[in-house]
């Protein structure tokens, strides 16, 4: 059972902001806030692998054995099964490190969403769940963040994609709240 909370949505209900556990969402895929090395790590990423079984492990050996044997690019976003998990399909992504008193980088965060986003549309799925990447361990700013994620999901929407519904899936209601006062997205409902 997911005991998700919809506090707000956008863009004709196509975009929901949830409190909940992203690894109990029933959508097509999820989006892992992986590190490089797709092999597992703490918060988000610790989770999925966690809940999800040692398959989704397996697909990322895999796939660092025979893609990435330097590990996923910041920015780049790949599929494997989603496992035990409710979601068929994890997409992993790796977001930009942003160290104190450093610049965010916005363009890498923008590619983490735009690249799930198209990888989602490339195989069909209709519906999926992001975390806020990069904003716990790798010190995005939230405040920051939700500009640039909502002005790329608003973008690749609006160019006519086929995936018909986003969640934002926060761990607590202070961050989605944050994320809610700093957003840039047109269409509210």
């Amino acid at each position: 059972m997911d005991p998700s909370k919809t506090l707000a949505s956008f863009l004709g209900g196509e975009v929901h902001v949830v409190t909940g556990d992203i690894t109990k969402q029933d959508v097509d895929a999820i989006v892992n806030a992986a590190n490089s090395t797709l092999l597992g790590g703490g918060g988000v990423d610790g989770a999925i692998h966690a809940k999800g079984g040692p398959k989704i492990l397996e697909a990322c050996r895999e796939l660092r054995r025979t893609r990435f044997p330097r590990g996923l690019p910041i920015g780049e976003a790949v599929l494997t099964t989603g496992g035990q998990l409710p979601a068929r399909h994890v997409i992993h992504t790796v977001g930009p490190i942003t160290a104190i008193g450093k610049e965010p980088d916005a363009s890498m965060l923008a590619a983490c969403y735009r690249n799930s986003l198209a990888l989602a549309a490339e195989h069909g799925l209709r519906s999926i769940a992001f975390p806020a990447v990069s904003t716990g361990a790798y010190g995005y700013p939230p405040e920051r963040a939700a500009p640039v994620v909502s002005e790329t999901i608003e973008s690749v929407l609006s160019a006519g994609s086929p995936v018909e519904q986003v969640r934002l899936v926060f761990f607590n209601e202070n961050d989605a709240r944050t994320f809610l006062k700093h957003h840039k997205f047109t269409i509210t409902d």
